[in-house]
């Protein structure tokens, strides 16, 4: 009996007169088969032409009586025939993935050297020659051609290989003389069936759901009034309720009567059955590309331009049907519906768990900023009411007082009264004040309490989304070696064998089932790459540290230059520090985008093995470098600013001239606020918001021109609806969640790092959040083509960054509170040296005496402004005064204050950290009802599986009553099929009971 299988581009156009049919309907228009004579054909793996309508490897085709389409786009398709733009061209296979590559006809591009002969590609896709061409002898193929002809022939066997999967493909004829193909994808039962089972995909079983308890009455109660409060905040999607729970077992073809399957063509989502395509694909080899395993080498390699799931359909269709992504738009990726919460459950159905755990933390950190916001409003609430009472501000803006101060530059620089800078005193207090500690320490324990949340909350969204049964051997029986790792690995093995790259190849494929899956790449072959990242990012970091010095050079000499105009000399402080501040912005942000490249080629030069490990090391080294570039000139301000400045008569220079820059008298407090909120507000504004928003669609207009102009021809299919892979395909590809999570966990580093010198952080980050959120799901919806669906039970290697930032935070706190801010000079003057227990006289506690006649030759001021003979001038900083036996030497006070900041950081420290793991101890990681309900569902399943055994045995018995001689031998059969120690009913039914007890 002949067998009908899809006619391919290079095949003999024989057209079987009956071609195969489906569902007993006749081929659809456009399809076009290839009569086979035979049941198997010869292998011709490694032939120069092969028929690439014959199996791989000498396997015979398969059986099904449609295995592929090939398509005249131009030929007119009725609506009647076309209704769905999600399927095949017969309306009845969904297209669960898509290909994508550009081709170009020969002879479209004149090579060098070569005359200008072509071939064409006629209807049936066989290659034919132009009428005006030669003869076969006068045909030469230029460099393009050759490459075109190549990549050709491996998308046929790869294609070939997919179909050999089981896949069934369609694409459309190319018939113009450039453009893109889609090589549309889709997979049958059989095929979902086998890889569900190979995955251990977990499906709803017969018993669909439970209902999941609460604690107690009181637990209900409270559930319940949180439920009903929060009913407005809730998205209008048919999300599961958290009361109910799907009773799930990995996918079994033994096992086929324990799932209720209705229907196998939706039983299966669409995310699913794109994930199980993808796995296909990546696991499906092409020998023709050097024994190439997967699309992602394809991709790599230019052979296909892009692999991609489709969307569900348009998200702002007229049409009154409902698909998931329209539902997402509607009431997640719209900025008008800010204010309710994410609909997790489909977002991770639609896009994924990886995706939507990601979501999920967002969500979590977003509301856990709401009470921190609060807090932090009421401390500098805190500040602004406690300003008039503040004693030591009061007493620098007292005009009697009427410290005159040391010349701030040399020679242009007079001397200056402390009450000058009453402004900036006061200020200060708004942001440094008692409140503020206590906020550190409520920073600490908040980031601990929300890392612990997570924990919770990451265990739930497992427990409901069926992946608390993730091992680690299935994660990594998923992960398949990079291209770029094959590649090396090939170059490596040609280049230690004296064979031809043929033979070597050869040899590998034969001998490749006796080796171990251990890395063939040994220390020695990474150690250029490892040396290479040491010493780049070695420069990297000495380069933001040499940014960060001209920038401090910068300040100086533009604060000397103003000094020297009388106009500008009254703003020099302001002025050079906002000028420094928006030139800090600006290199954090072009040093970002460059550092993330650099990171990106670091890690490839360190060739990974896997995906997931290539991901962890590209985080590492990006977080590394942005963290450095983002921080150091805050560090600077905090820890580095005014700390070597030197004393009047022995200042510390940079160059000739040039002195090191003082913090201002009300402490460097202020310009670290100052400095920390235009860095933080600046990167989410013009870095988190403006780039997102803007350089997308800039890439998609670029992209839009791109195709105009490279299409070159019109054809009826332009002024056609256009496929949901068109418009897919115009979209921008998915990189991966790198980015997004960067610039929370960046963000996370300002919110709490230097929370001390600024409490309205949380406020902002809030408040960009709120918009962040709908932002990235108006991307995730309408700019980014779907994603791959992918399987994960935690956010990696994220949460232990966070977990690193929040430890640190506490220590840069109390270096913060104990070395930048006044607080603990001002304790230990209240409780030491003042006379009645206030503040009263801390200024001038704080204030050295200099004498002026020892200032350096040429460093006096010139034209002083003071009418009387200045003798003394004062410089903040404990020093002997010139009269002491040792003057200007650091004086009793200078120790004492110094221990007690030592001693701060030690007790803030060790007290935060105390409290953090009791907060860690007293919240468990997985919630009791969760831990609970894992156990019952497992018991609940045993029993489940027993009652449809003893069904199944129930229904085998029945035939066998029936007839009289052969019931003993059904009955036997019977029991031998069922698990051990059930071989009748009421073993089963005994069984059934013990587990339950358990």
């Amino acid at each position: 009996m002949p067998e009908d299988i899809p006619l391919l581009p290079g095949s003999p156009r024989r057209l079987s007169p009956q071609a195969g049919t489906r569902g007993g309907q006749g081929p659809k228009h456009g399809q076009q088969y290839l009569q086979m004579p035979g049941p198997r054909a010869p292998g011709l793996q490694g032939s120069s032409s092969r028929d690439p309508g014959q199996p791989c490897g000498g396997e015979s085709a398969r059986s099904s009586s449609v295995i592929n389409n090939y398509l005249d786009a131009n030929e007119p398709v009725s609506l009647e025939a076309r209704l769905s733009r999600m399927h095949f061209h017969d309306n009845q296979r969904k297209v669960d993935y898509v290909l994508a590559y550009h081709y170009r006809k020969r002879g479209m591009h004149l090579a060098q050297g070569f005359p200008g002969h072509s071939l064409a590609i006629v209807s049936n896709g066989e290659t034919g020659k132009e009428p005006h061409a030669g003869g076969p002898g006068d045909i030469e193929l230029g460099p393009l051609d050759a490459l075109e002809e190549e990549r050709k022939e491996q998308r046929e066997e790869f294609e070939h290989n997919l179909m050999e999967a089981g896949l069934e493909l369609e694409k459309d004829l190319e018939n113009k003389s450039q453009g893109s193909i889609f090589v549309r994808i889709h997979a049958p039962w059989q095929v979902l069936a086998r890889e569900a089972e190979f995955l251990k995909i977990k499906v709803p079983t017969k018993k669909e759901t439970y209902e999941i308890k609460a604690g107690g009455s009181i637990a209900k109660k409270f559930s319940a009034a949180l439920q009903k409060l929060s009913s407005p905040l809730q998205p209008r999607v048919p999300e599961h309720s958290s009361k109910m729970k799907n009773l799930s077992y990995p996918f079994s073809r033994e096992k086929m009567y324990l799932y209720n399957i209705q229907e196998k063509d939706t039983f299966f989502d669409n995310a699913t059955r794109s994930r199980i395509v993808h796995e296909i694909l990546k696991r499906t080899a092409c020998s023709r590309a050097n024994n190439t395993m997967g699309i992602n080498s394809l991709i790599a390699n230019n052979i296909y331009e892009a692999a991609y799931p489709l969307h569900d359909g348009e998200y702002n269709s007229p049409e009154d049907d409902m698909n998931d992504r329209k539902l997402l738009y509607q009431e997640w990726a719209c900025y008008g519906v800010f204010y309710k919460f994410q609909p997790i459950d489909l977002i991770r159905k639609y896009f994924g768990e990886k995706i939507g755990l990601y979501f999920a933390w967002l969500g979590l950190y977003t509301s856990f900023l709401i009470p921190s916001s609060v807090i932090g409003v009421i401390v500098f609430l805190y500040g602004c009411a406690t300003i008039e009472e503040d004693i030591p501000s009061r007493e620098m803006c007292d005009q009697q007082n009427a410290f005159i101060m040391c010349p701030l530059c040399d020679k242009s620089c007079d001397y200056w009264n402390l009450s000058s800078a009453c402004g900036t005193a006061r200020a200060s207090h708004l942001f440094d004040n008692p409140a503020t500690v206590f906020f550190s320490i409520f920073m600490a324990l908040w980031a601990t309490m929300f890392l612990e949340n997570w924990k919770r909350l990451q265990m739930r969204l497992g427990y409901f989304w069926d992946l608390t049964g993730i091992e680690e051997e299935e994660e990594r029986a998923q992960e398949h070696s990079r291209p770029e790792y094959e590649t090396k690995v090939r170059e490596k093995m040609l280049k230690e064998s004296n064979k031809s790259a043929v033979q070597k190849l050869q040899t590998n494929t034969t001998e490749s089932g006796n080796e171990d899956d251990e890395d063939k790449l040994t220390w020695k072959d990474r150690f250029p790459g490892y040396l290479m990242n040491f010493a780049s990012i070695l420069f990297m970091i000495a380069l933001t540290f040499s940014i960060v010095f001209g920038v401090i050079v910068y300040r100086i000499t533009t604060a000397a230059a103003l000094s020297l105009n009388k106009a500008t000399r009254s703003n020099v402080r302001v002025t050079v520090t906002a000028t420094a501040v928006i030139i800090n912005l600006v290199v954090i942000l072009i040093l970002d985008e460059i550092y993330g490249a650099v990171a990106n080629w670091l890690t490839k030069i360190e060739v990974p093995k896997t995906e997931q490990t290539f991901e962890e090391r590209l985080i590492l080294k990006a977080f590394l470098l942005k963290f450095v570039n983002a921080y150091s000139p805050i560090f600077y301000v905090a820890f580095f600013k005014g700390r070597f400045v030197g004393r009047p008569g022995s200042y510390v220079y940079v160059f000739d001239g040039y002195r090191m820059e003082e913090c201002a008298p009300g402490g460097c407090l202020m310009e670290l606020c100052i400095q920390l909120s235009i860095i933080m507000l600046g990167k989410q504004l013009i870095q988190n918001n403006i780039f997102e928003i803007g350089v997308p669609k800039l890439k998609k207009l670029f992209r839009k021109l791109k195709d105009e102009t490279e299409a070159g021809e019109t054809d009826s299919a332009h002024s056609k609806r256009p496929e949901q892979w068109d418009l897919d395909y115009s979209l921008e590809p998915y990189t991966g969640l790198t980015p997004e999570y960067m610039e929370m966990i960046i963000q996370f580093g300002f919110v709490t790092l230097f929370v001390a010198s600024f409490p309205l952080a949380p406020v902002f980050a809030l408040l960009n959040n709120v918009i962040e959120v709908r932002l990235d799901a108006k991307k995730f919806v309408t700019e980014l083509r779907r994603p791959d669906a992918v399987r994960t039970k935690d956010i990696g290697i994220w949460f232990d960054i966070l977990s690193g930032i929040g430890k640190f935070s506490v220590i840069s706190n109390a270096f913060v509170i104990a070395i930048t801010s006044d607080f603990i000079p001002r304790l230990v003057y209240q409780y030491s040296y003042s006379h009645n227990g206030t503040l009263h006289g801390f200024v001038n506690h704080t204030l050295s005496f200099f004498n002026v006649s020892q200032l350096k030759e040429g460093t006096q001021p010139e034209n002083s402004q003071f009418d009387q003979e200045v003798q003394f001038c004062r410089f903040k900083d404990y020093r002997e005064p010139p009269w002491a036996p040792n003057p200007y030497e650091f004086s009793k006070q200078y120790w004492f204050v110094l221990s007690a900041r030592l001693a701060f950081v030690i007790i803030f420290q060790n007290l935060v950290m105390f409290l953090s793991v009791l907060v860690d101890w007293m919240i468990p990681d997985i919630p009791t009802d969760i831990s609970d309900q894992i156990k019952k569902e497992k018991s609940l399943l045993v029993d489940f599986f027993l009652k449809e055994e003893h069904e199944k045995l129930k229904l085998m018995d029945e035939p066998a009553l029936r007839s009289p001689g052969v019931g003993d031998r059904s009955r036997s059969r019977a029991a031998s099929s069922a698990p051990s120690g059930q071989s009748q009913p009421g073993s089963v039914m005994s069984s059934g009971s013990q587990h339950t007890n358990v």
